[in-house]
């Protein structure tokens, strides 16, 4: 994705970055590799309008291209807002043609019938054709070649095996974009990659536009003028909400809790991101003019917290090494990494009490992606939260006077963009 987006940027294209589902780390790495901010689609979090008005960014590109997540067909069992979640979904809500990359490691002629099983799954996706991934040698090539041909799927690449083109990874997936030790060297050397292997013309003539564009709707902000954590510890929020509340003239006041910031005083509102506050919590704890600001600022005036943003608020958080750090201590959230716990998931809320921009009773959509375990959470529960097949969850968040928080990262509402 990253070497397609800056070969086709590199030739003078207007390239506009998507990602398919709940990802928000994948943006940022799109956003360097292209130029232009990305987005994600999310069918089963989003409703028409709200997809409609995030497809609006590729107006004024010359191409657009969306990464998948999962396997193109993968999505829940319980359909959401327009769907399940799958980038098949996707495709077809935008009208855009599928690129499917195929592992072709360890088979030959085998993966042309891999590749004709997904393109007769659904017979009305469109398909653009197949990019080859781990080709052993020449001899390896042409015989997955004359079962592509067989099968009448076009090839539009052949990638040879490479063992250094991986990035770094952490327990949350890819590290950051900001954290890669040379990010922009990497992406050029993708891009040499991709322009080698992959014939780009014949990419540039498979896209093509969808249905005409509809009326569009983008969140609306929660405060006028928000201060809003950015930095290494925490930066997980999904660049629709901050282009909608930027379109409806909010102003965001950005500040970095690592840096030890204050949340500007005329803010109405403090909003902390998930992220990695656990690599962080000794820098965390010991920031006192930004946890000094972030209670000044709570005994007036909202604060909410999403997962890592939800554990800086609390009492306080114990790392994987078993160390305890005490945090804002604004709500009474206890959470640990030393023994860790996967949760993961599309969640939906039904809030019992107010947050920022929401009402009791307003249904909300977002998804969960954490390893911490809670050890206590005392506070009155913030909503009732569910997974996609409506089973409840434990993780309902808190509510605290002012102080509001969540482990699910908030995508949308329903009734609503």
């Amino acid at each position: 994705m990253l070497g397609l987006l800056r070969a086709l940027a590199e030739d003078g294209l207007a390239v506009q970055p998507f990602k398919s589902g709940p990802d928000y780390i994948d943006p940022a790495f799109h956003f360097a590799a292209a130029g232009r901010e990305s987005f994600n689609l999310d069918t089963w979090a989003m409703d028409d309008a709200l997809l409609s008005g995030i497809a609006a960014h590729a107006c004024g590109a010359d191409i657009a291209i969306a990464e998948g997540s999962m396997g193109l067909y993968d999505g829940v069992a319980t359909r959401g807002q327009t769907g399940m979640g799958s980038s098949a979904e996707t495709a077809q809500r935008m009208g855009w043609p599928v690129v499917l990359v195929i592992d072709a490691g360890g088979q030959a002629q085998s993966a042309a019938a891999t590749a004709m099983g997904f393109a007769a799954y659904a017979p009305d996706l469109p398909f653009a054709g197949v990019i080859l991934n781990r080709v052993a040698s020449p001899r390896h090539e042409r015989l997955i070649r004359l079962g592509m041909e067989r099968a009448g799927l076009p090839v539009l690449g052949v990638l040879p095996r490479r063992g250094d083109l991986a990035l770094p990874e952490r327990h949350l997936g890819l590290i950051q974009a900001v954290e890669h030790p040379d990010l922009e060297a990497a992406i050029a050397g993708y891009a040499a990659f991709l322009r080698e292997h992959v014939d780009l013309a014949a990419i540039r003539a498979a896209a093509r536009g969808g249905p005409a564009p509809q009326a569009g709707q983008l969140p609306p902000p929660p405060a006028q003028r928000i201060a809003l954590a950015r930095d290494a510890a925490f930066s997980f929020t999904y660049p629709h909400l901050l282009a909608g509340w930027r379109a409806a003239g909010a102003e965001i006041l950005p500040l970095s809790p690592l840096a030890d910031d204050a949340p500007d005083p005329s803010a109405d509102l403090v909003w902390l991101p998930g992220g990695y506050p656990e690599l962080h919590a000794g820098r965390l704890a010991a920031a006192s003019r930004f946890l000094g600001g972030l209670r000044r600022h709570a005994e007036t005036k909202p604060v909410h917290g999403e997962c890592g943003g939800y554990m800086a608020l609390g009492q306080s958080l114990i790392d994987k090494d078993g160390v305890r750090h005490e945090m804002a201590g604004l709500l009474g959230l206890v959470t640990s990494y030393e023994k860790r716990k996967f949760h993961l998931g599309y969640r939906r809320a039904t809030l019992l009490e107010a947050m920022p921009g929401a009402s009791p009773g307003a249904a909300l959509r977002g998804h969960e992606f954490h390893y911490s375990t809670i050890l206590d959470e005392p506070d009155a529960p913030l909503a009732k939260v569910t997974d996609a097949d409506g089973n409840p969850v434990p993780e309902t968040g808190s509510r605290k006077g002012h102080v509001t928080g969540t482990f699910f990262h908030l995508i949308s509402g329903e009734d609503a963009a």
